[in-house]
């Protein structure tokens, strides 16, 4: 079977073709409809004979919160006649990247001990663009094992400040 990415591509390249400047919108939407097609249920239901597309399109359209337009309804559409359901938290991956490379930003998690406050994130958010070089699109996981400080995970790259990390490189110069 081909690799996950390589089918989800050509998906996410024409839906961000036909979107033009209205990436953001198509985000919101896409997100919803990968969390949904992540659901184990639905691609059970979806996957079976007995459903038919339009019963599977009907499914995923009456649990979304948001309302679809007709582009998206039409690309879930061309989804699901494709088989191609189990392939949306993919393409809404790479639609990201896609995003993040045409305005010139980048997604990163900020891994804390503790919830960060709006001026402190607003801070950090500061110091880790100066860090990186570029525009950055935070999202704040909470991980109490951290103990304390924080551990940013900007695609391939990693800066870990936590004390767990510090405390894992004692142990290793102690024991070393």
């Amino acid at each position: 079977m081909a690799e996950l990415a390589t089918i989800a591509r050509p998906y996410a390249e024409a839906l961000f073709a036909a979107c033009g400047a209205e990436a953001d919108t198509v985000l919101g939407w896409l997100d919803e409809l990968a969390c949904v097609a992540a659901e184990p249920q639905l691609l059970q239901f979806a996957d079976s004979p007995k459903a038919t597309s339009d019963q599977v399109y009907g499914v995923i359209s009456g649990v979304m919160k948001t309302a679809l337009d007709v582009h998206a309804q039409n690309f879930l559409r061309t989804v699901i006649a494709n088989n191609r359901l189990a392939f949306l938290p993919e393409i809404a991956s790479q639609f990201r990247v896609l995003a993040n490379a045409k305005s010139g930003t980048s997604d990163a998690v900020v891994y804390s001990a503790f919830p960060i406050d709006g001026a402190a994130l607003a801070e950090t958010a500061k110091v880790l663009e100066q860090r990186f070089g570029r525009k950055l699109n935070l999202t704040v996981e909470l991980q109490p094992d951290l103990i304390g400080g924080i551990r940013v995970v900007l695609g391939d790259e990693v800066l870990d400040t936590s004390v767990k990390a510090r405390l894992e490189q004692m142990k290793v110069a102690l024991t070393a």
